[in-house]
């Protein structure tokens, strides 16, 4: 679901932003930053990358499909204004 390494990145982002009195906390505060932001991500309604780019390519095909549609109806509807 979520890349572990991507979490790891923003903890990272956020203990450098931290004063080093507060990196001085040590490794149990890293592991509850670590865990509430897990949980708080977990809370997201979020899709992995792949089932995004599977569902961009369904829309590309559906938006296709639905072009060709409205080609064939306005042929239709021009065929039938002729007679």
């Amino acid at each position: 679901m979520l890349n572990p390494k991507k979490i790891e990145q923003v903890i990272q982002q956020i203990q450098d932003a931290l004063p080093q009195g507060l990196k001085d906390l040590g490794q149990d505060a890293e592991a509850k930053l670590k865990q509430t932001l897990q949980a708080q991500l977990s809370k997201l309604d979020v899709v992995t990358r792949e089932e995004f780019d599977v569902q961009t390519q369904v829309l590309m095909r559906t938006r296709d499909k639905l072009s060709e549609l409205e080609k064939r109806v306005d042929a239709l509807l021009e065929q039938q204004n002729r007679t």
